[in-house]
């Protein structure tokens, strides 16, 4: 909710900068001090990289496109203090698919995807249950090691990394498969199990955040331009005054993060600038109809295309992403290509992923009515060897000072889960010593 304009300036015991799932996670676990709690949006709405557009009866989800039923244990439990059954998130119950030789090749997130192939052949099949393995920790990715994807791949058939790893990395989490490790992919992919079982908000995937943002003190179109850390507490600077608080949760990616905190102890510092985001670059496509797919979900390799990433049929997703009798498709750019995209017109963006796209969805181009372009500078946390190495120590230390961090990036891990475990964990610390703040 936004704030009565009368209560701005009074001290507030925690302070969260940013209204993403992670920022907002963060508020409601600090609510348990009693204590003064606010979230500090820049935007008009809240979401971050889970916000929703609405345009026309169409739903186009900007970031995140599903919710695993497995791994999500932080967000789960979330969602039943909010009284969310899992009933009121509904199955997809379709597949995810891969695009090789002229066609999609159903299973690549299933079990059964491994026995019929999903595009790979018998040998490279036996390597991919390799490769995957398991015993990949998603609080501690730093434990297996800091091979990238492309090195810890070497050793198997090129079709892993081609048709399998490659497209699910580049298009789930905007990686380049040569820059990020593959410990922190491994151990996300082992956690959500098959697609089968994942799940979607009706009402948008921001339908958590604002559920979330209603129970809280949230000011949108709030910037904070700078976060000072002292003795006995923070100063931000939002617009043109300056609001004190005892503690401070910076729940932006870690690029904004360095930048808004004046004074960041060096250890902080040195991850902050180690740990580097790709932008991501989507069109929503309107459609006259609904264009039929093997895959509610298509991942394109590198090798099929340099300029799709992946596809999202949303109208198979769910029905209520667009009006009855009509399609949406979200094209995800490759992520070679997307901070080029990042600096070109809509138009251009939009004219470019359709014109690629139409060898994968046969029709698009005739069933086109409208494009929403969206572009998040940083869209999805990396996880560089060097940011890696220096994750552990960083953890370790969150919580020894007045400015905290909340976000993907913390656990290098890109998912929504990781934004609220750590959003969680954050607003925890910031209560943790009770009596400062009541």
């Amino acid at each position: 909710m936004d704030l009565d304009r009368d209560d701005l300036d009074g001290d507030l015991d925690v302070a969260v900068v940013g209204g993403g799932i992670a920022g907002l996670a963060a508020a409601h676990a600090a609510r348990a001090s009693g204590g003064r709690v606010r979230v500090f949006e820049a935007a008009d709405h809240v979401g971050g990289r889970m916000s929703t557009l609405r345009v026309d009866g169409f739903l186009a989800d900007t970031g995140a496109e599903q919710l695993p039923e497995r791994g999500y244990d932080a967000t789960w439990s979330l969602l039943a203090e909010l009284g969310v059954d899992r009933a009121d998130v509904p199955l997809i119950g379709r597949r995810v698919g891969m695009w090789r030789g002229g066609r999609v090749r159903p299973g690549v997130a299933d079990a059964l995807g491994l026995l019929t192939g999903a595009g790979l052949g018998l040998r490279a099949r036996l390597d991919a249950r390799r490769a995957l393995g398991s015993g990949h920790d998603l609080d501690r990715p730093e434990d297996s090691g800091t091979a990238t994807v492309v090195e810890h791949l070497a050793r198997y058939h090129r079709d892993v990394l081609e048709y399998l790893l490659q497209p699910v990395v580049s298009g789930f989490f905007g990686w380049r498969p040569e820059r990020s490790a593959a410990g922190p992919a491994l151990a996300l992919l082992g956690s959500v199990g098959t697609a089968s079982t994942w799940r979607v908000y009706p009402d948008g995937m921001d339908s958590l955040a604002r559920a979330l943002a209603d129970r809280l003190d949230v000011e949108t179109s709030a910037r904070v331009n700078e976060v000072v850390a002292d003795r006995d507490g923070a100063r931000l600077v939002v617009g043109g005054r300056e609001v004190p608080a005892r503690r401070v949760v910076l729940a932006v990616p870690a690029p904004v993060a360095l930048d808004l905190h004046a004074n960041p102890p060096e250890r902080e510092a040195e991850f902050l600038r180690a740990c580097t985001f790709t932008p991501v670059v989507k069109v929503h496509l309107l459609l006259d109809r609904p264009l039929p797919s093997a895959a509610y979900l298509v991942t394109v390799p590198r090798a099929e295309s340099d300029v799709v990433s992946a596809i999202a049929f949303d109208h198979l997703k769910h029905p209520g992403r667009a009006p009855e009798g009509k399609g949406l498709l979200t094209v995800i750019a490759n992520p070679v290509l997307a901070p080029r995209l990042a600096r070109l017109p809509d138009a251009d963006v939009a004219d470019m992923l359709t014109r690629a796209t139409e060898k994968f969805a046969p029709g698009l181009g005739e069933a086109v009515t409208g494009a929403l372009v969206h572009r998040f500078r940083h869209g999805l946390p990396e996880a560089t060897p060097r940011a890696l190495g220096l994750r552990a120590g960083f953890d370790a230390a969150l919580g020894s000072s007045t400015v905290d961090y909340a976000g993907d990036w913390v656990l290098l891990s890109p998912c929504s889960e990781a934004a609220v475990r750590t959003g969680l964990r954050a607003g925890a610390r910031a209560v943790a010593r009770r009596g400062e703040l009541v």
